[in-house]
């Protein structure tokens, strides 16, 4: 047998990115590999535990084997076995990101032989990791485009520090995947979007939409609605506190979103004009799939069958070590044209969905 191909964790970044793509993609397309320097240059390097939960559950869904999988583990060997689908359960622990739990394992059970149901609790809104609303409105739609068929609930939320929140996300097994050809987007475009509040006042939730709202309108976007999501106290589920705003563009082929989350002693006002903002901002260059888009849309694009070209408003080093991580792994053809920080394009030969 061919050795573990080995993957420098501390490559780019050097976050807890490098070491969810590659046990995702070595779980995808059946590659033993060794990751090594995991979380280098972060101030407390190694494992985690939305890393442990990540590859735990992508371990589970193909039955796979991990060497080294412990807290503060800067090494782990991964041999992965055949994905098969079913029922996972799996908590994250206090506020660590469901959605970058649901990132690395959505690829994997795709490839699956039987439907998938996983149901993960953790952090839904918290800083630095997308917001659940934003794969919900703005990744699944992605997702939906190249063929394949997947939801995700969002049964209650969780917010930094508490978490607590909990996700229900459901596919069906793939029998191909299309390719994308995506470049630029029709300039104007609706623009819908959701305002919540947790354990708060429920006006903070409709002054975050409505200052949301205003801002789009003066840039231009006039069919802008951002619908306010609270809670009446003594009605509220949450552990909470928290709020937060997530906007998306509402257009067949484009793939746009912006988000900010509240915090102590930020005005209402200031969420809502921040996820504006940032729709804006990521509108301007005109590309088709935002900043975001580009790493977290690339494991679909290498399960296509044929090539696929779309840009992006902007190269982001997410999107560079994802590319590196596939070319190590797959052999994939993968090009990023651009610089990191401008707008760009990504090309990837799709290598078929594994079998």
């Amino acid at each position: 047998m061919a050795p573990p191909i080995v993957v420098d964790g501390s490559y780019g970044e050097g976050g807890g990115q490098v070491v969810r793509a590659a046990v995702a993609l070595a779980a995808l397309f059946q590659r033993e590999i060794e990751v090594e320097n995991i979380r280098a240059k972060r101030s407390s390097p190694g494992l985690r535990q939305q890393h442990l939960s990540a590859i735990r559950i992508v371990a589970g869904l193909c039955g796979g084997r991990v060497e080294g999988l412990e807290a503060g583990s800067a090494r782990i060997s991964f041999y992965p076995g055949i994905p098969k689908g079913g029922e996972y359960v799996v908590d994250v622990g206090t506020a660590g990101s469901v959605s970058l739990v649901l990132q690395a394992a959505l690829p994997v059970c795709f490839a699956a032989r039987f439907p998938t149901r996983l149901r993960v609790t953790g952090g839904t809104d918290v800083p630095m990791a997308p917001p659940v609303d934003y794969l919900r409105h703005v990744f699944l739609r992605a997702v939906h485009a190249t063929g394949l068929d997947a939801s995700i609930t969002l049964l209650r939320r969780g917010h930094y520090p508490r978490g607590g929140g909990v996700v229900v996300a459901s596919t069906s097994p793939a029998a191909r995947v299309k390719a994308l050809s995506l470049s630029r987007h029709p300039g104007v475009f609706p623009v819908r979007g959701l305002s919540h509040c947790v354990r708060l006042p429920l006006h903070i939730a409709e002054r975050q939409a409505r200052a949301a709202e205003q801002a789009l309108s003066a840039a231009g976007f006039t069919d802008a609605r951002v619908e306010a999501e609270a809670y009446e106290e003594g009605l509220d589920p949450h552990v909470g506190p928290g709020s937060g705003v997530v906007v998306w563009a509402e257009a067949a082929g484009c793939f746009l979103g912006g988000d900010s989350l509240g915090e102590r002693g930020k005005p209402a006002e200031q969420v809502g004009r921040e996820a504006a903002e940032r729709l804006i901002a990521e509108a301007r260059p005109g590309a088709a799939l935002d900043s975001h888009m580009g790493d977290m849309v690339l494991p679909y694009l290498l399960m296509a069958e044929g090539p696929s070209d779309v840009e992006v408003s902007r190269v982001t080093g997410h999107l560079m070590t994802e590319a590196h991580v596939a070319r190590l792994i797959c052999g994939a053809e993968v090009e990023v044209i651009g610089a990191v920080g401008g707008p760009g394009r990504l090309r990837v030969k799709g290598l078929g969905l594994p079998r």
